[in-house]
């Protein structure tokens, strides 16, 4: 890695003129101004540019942006401020009708949601048999006559839960 980069450096060093000349040619790129006729009603033209367009308008104006912001002209500065901050793209301003197709698309998901769960609870079974107060005592009856958890359980002395019952 070290002996690459102190190759480079050497071969560099050996042809001072194509370095130069890099320097030139790309202070030189970004010394002109970009055109009145390219930079005029960039709000309205910007959203139907071709992308290739637009990166290629905005490359020139960071270019011009490296400078000294007293040598952009005034399209120039309006220009950047715009394409950088400007409301398109992700800061776009939202259709009209929006926030109302949300709220009635969000209305719609909840009422198909309330119609299915209903529509399982009609089309149901009706509930098991062992699901009744009476079944429930039962249980615990029997539960008591096979001495089941004689410590802590319904056949515990002085035991006072509900056991097996669970309904209403």
């Amino acid at each position: 890695m070290l002996r690459t980069s102190a190759l480079r450096s050497a071969r560099l060093a050996s042809t001072p003129l194509r370095a130069a000349t890099a320097v030139v040619s790309q202070s030189r790129s970004a010394s002109h101004a970009v055109s009145n006729v390219t930079l005029a009603d960039i709000e309205k033209r910007w959203e139907s540019m071709p992308p290739s367009e637009q990166a290629d308008l905005w490359m020139s104006l960071r270019d011009r942006m490296k400078e000294p912001w007293s040598n952009l002209t005034v399209q120039e500065k309006k220009a950047s401020y715009w394409v950088a901050f400007g409301p398109h793209g992700p800061r776009a301003v939202p259709p009209a009708g929006e926030n109302k197709k949300i709220v009635l698309y969000t209305l719609f998901g909840l009422g198909a949601s309330f119609m299915l769960f209903y529509l399982t609870r009609i089309l149901a079974r009706p509930p098991p048999k062992t699901l009744n107060r009476e079944w429930e005592e039962a249980s615990n009856e029997f539960l008591k006559a096979q001495n089941v958890e004689p410590i802590t359980g319904v056949s515990s002395e002085g035991y006072t839960g509900k056991g097996q019952v669970q309904s209403k």
